[in-house]
């Protein structure tokens, strides 16, 4: 098998915190390998945007569970990352309002939303030849992952980033509301009792604050090429 070859079939996590540049980064990799992309977030806001539009209780696990159990998650690639489709209807613009992402915050801390959507997760990565990014990826949903990646950035850096990106999209806020949201997000992200966001011992840390996506990309691929070499070397 070519090199290229390899690196289709890879299994790579990438994981972080909000505002780090994961989606962005993820998504152009797997581009360049030539492997699927897998937004595990947008599997969270889309079981969200449901439970909103049907009235149920955020904090009613059982009810949840049984909404999960009736509800059809699909992911499809386009060029811009995904094309989510709930139960059938196409979703992707209604999942990314601040409403449904705090909506999604609140259910990713239940333990057996998390249970279902990493069996979810791993029945679609089953094949490899895939990049998922996410907050337990390399530590919860694929522990045994190819390559892993943290990608991390200075609170400053991640809350203009969303501020930045609320306002191309027409919502309105200020920078020191996205900075007091990410930082109760991360608190709720690392403290949940269900897969917390870690970083996962034999992951690569890339410090996004001062890099563009084609650097951060960069520097995976020639982390995941010398993983390829190495193998090679001791084949």
């Amino acid at each position: 098998m070519t090199r290229e070859g390899k690196q289709g079939r890879l299994v790579i996590a990438v994981d972080g915190p909000v505002g780090a540049g994961k989606s962005t980064a993820a998504r152009l990799l797997a581009e360049r390998l030539g492997c699927r992309y897998i937004d595990s977030g947008a599997m969270y806001r889309a079981l969200a945007w449901k439970a909103l539009q049907m009235n149920v209780d955020l904090q009613d696990e059982p009810c949840l569970m049984r909404l999960i159990g009736d509800t059809s998650i699909t992911l499809e690639g386009s060029g811009d990352g995904h094309i989510v489709f709930v139960d059938g209807q196409e979703v992707s613009r209604e999942i990314r309002t601040p409403e449904v992402e705090q909506a999604s915050s609140n259910i990713s801390t239940l333990a057996s939303i998390r249970r279902v959507m990493v069996a979810r997760q791993r029945e679609m990565a089953s094949q490899g030849g895939v990049v998922m990014d996410g907050r337990d990826i390399g530590t919860v949903v694929f522990p045994d992952a190819d390559v892993k990646f943290y990608l991390e950035a200075r609170l400053e850096e991640r809350a203009k980033r969303r501020y930045l990106e609320a306002r191309r999209a027409g919502v309105a806020g200020d920078l020191e509301k996205f900075t007091q949201e990410i930082e109760i997000r991360d608190a709720r992200d690392m403290g949940r009792s269900a897969s917390p966001l870690r970083k996962a011992e034999d992951a690569v840390t890339i410090d996004t604050t001062d890099l563009n996506v084609v650097q951060v990309v960069a520097a995976m691929e020639n982390e995941i090429n010398r993983r390829v070499r190495r193998s090679e070397g001791s084949a």
